[in-house]
């Protein structure tokens, strides 16, 4: 396969380390070319002939009756439309995948315990990338979700290990949006409309509907390195990824739209005397197909719109802090999806990196708390901070909605006595039998303080409350 590409003019360069070049600005309306000219003059998007005999193919993200603010749809210029393939067909091999998590599914469950995870080895998973040589496709593993692919409702939580880069072949998600978070090994994302480079510390998302590979990047004279890569992904259905707004923080904090990375137009040619065909798999409602077609489907000169995929480094979050008190986990967060119900979001995608914690006076561990939110944590590097998990980076823990969490009695004690001097929290991205065996209810050893307060309230004239039997209120 022959590469081809030409000067463009976008907002970042290419350097050493990153080979590819960026538009930037999230939710933009983009425009790039790879060739000057590649995209029809302004005003119209279907011309008659498109210039260097291009073909124009239109991608809808969203439906035609779409809001001006939610409409999303991409025009690409390209060698060879991506109708020209074969049929598809249903792929026989049995991957971990799945896309409906309702009570009529067999292969899920549903449990109020909490779990923990760790990273995908070859004694855990068939589909380890230390058992057999496997792709980013054969290493994706389900490990929850809640709703139906189907109904355009819900979303899927998967981990990744593979070994082996794509070699001719493309994967495409008609299921929902995929956001994939690399825990180990930078990831060469190739798609139709250009290359993203993302390491660890930096998140992808892709589209559904756009087809892409992905490899291992190696630098320059790096030959002999170990190829492996793994991390997380995060799957919604019938919706997409948006900011969050930020309400009464004003123009300044989290996540700033400048700094989500757009690829620019970006080719490759099938040599004349290429005449091996191309896989595409496509997942659709859990499952696998794959057609062939004997051309690239990496052959977009030109492009322009707002649906499209992008880039963004974790570490270039804004953090907030609080001078008493602790702020929820909504100000960590990086990205939502919205949901079906009235101004209530199917999924918030948090990121706890480095921060200084300044509230005095304050309870700084997790507190004690119950949710309506189900909670999933995975670690990108560093130790984590918890004391009731074992979870390492890698790995991945489960708290069900509703059911009550916190730290251990030992680590509530010993942040109660502890100094609320300013502290730098470097940032790192399980319930064991008997952990709460140590709890004790210091509130017993306070009854007769209680019975002073209420004796004071009484001669306030403030009703007292009825006694128990023992006379204890």
């Amino acid at each position: 396969m022959a590469f081809q590409q030409f000067p463009t003019w976008p907002e970042t360069a290419a350097d050493s380390e990153d080979p590819y070049r960026y538009q930037v600005g999230f939710g933009n309306h983009h425009s790039t070319e790879a060739i000057p000219g590649a995209l029809p003059p302004h005003g119209t998007n279907l011309p008659q002939k498109s210039r260097y005999g291009l073909y124009a193919e239109l991608l809808n993200g969203t439906s035609f009756m779409s809001t001006k603010s939610t409409a999303a749809n991409v025009w690409m210029y390209r060698g060879k439309p991506a109708a020209a393939r074969h049929p598809p067909s249903q792929v026989e091999e049995i991957l971990h995948l799945e896309s409906c998590f309702l009570p009529t599914n067999s292969n899920v469950a549903f449990t109020p315990l909490p779990y923990t995870w760790g990273p995908l080895k070859s004694n855990e998973s068939s589909n380890s990338a230390t058992n057999r040589r496997v792709t980013f496709v054969q290493g994706l593993r389900t490990m929850g979700g809640h709703g139906d692919a189907t109904l355009k409702e819900g979303l899927a939580v998967h981990q990744y290990e593979f070994n082996m880069n794509m070699e001719r072949e493309a994967f495409v998600n008609h299921d929902g949006e995929l956001l994939v978070v690399p825990q180990q090994g930078t990831l060469n994302v190739k798609t139709e409309l250009g290359s993203l480079l993302v390491k660890p510390g930096s998140i992808v998302v892709l589209p559904a509907g756009i087809r892409f590979s992905v490899e291992i990047f190696r630098p320059a004279g790096d030959q002999w390195s170990e190829i492996k890569a793994s991390g997380y992904a995060l799957e919604v259905f019938g919706t997409r990824y948006a900011l969050p707004d930020l309400g009464v923080l004003g123009a300044n904090g989290l996540a700033h739209d400048r700094d989500f990375e757009y690829p620019v137009a970006r080719f490759d040619l099938d040599p004349d005397e290429d005449t091996s065909s191309f896989c595409v798999t496509v997942k659709l409602a859990g499952r696998l197909f794959s057609y062939t077609q004997p051309h690239t489907p990496f052959d977009v000169v030109a492009w322009h719109g707002k649906y499209a995929p992008y880039r963004y480094d974790l570490s270039r979050f804004c953090h907030l802090t609080a001078n008493t008190d602790q702020l929820d986990p909504t100000s960590y967060c990086v990205l939502t999806a919205p949901s079906k119900w009235p101004a209530a979001s199917l999924v918030d995608f948090c990121v706890f990196g480095d921060k200084w914690a300044v509230s005095r006076n304050t309870l700084r561990i997790p507190y004690y708390h119950r949710n309506i939110a189900t909670e999933l944590c995975g670690v990108i590097h560093g130790q984590y901070k918890g004391s009731v998990r074992p979870l390492e980076a890698g790995g991945l823990s489960f708290e069900q909605s509703y059911m009550p969490h916190g730290e251990t009695y030992e680590a509530y004690t010993q942040a109660s006595e502890a100094a609320n001097d300013p502290t730098k929290l470097e940032g790192s991205l399980f319930e064991r039998p008997g952990i709460w065996a140590s709890v004790q209810n210091h509130f017993v050893h306070h009854l007769k303080h209680a019975d002073v307060s209420w004796s004071d309230a009484t001669d306030q004239h403030i009703p007292t409350p009825p006694k128990s039997p023992n006379g204890r209120v």
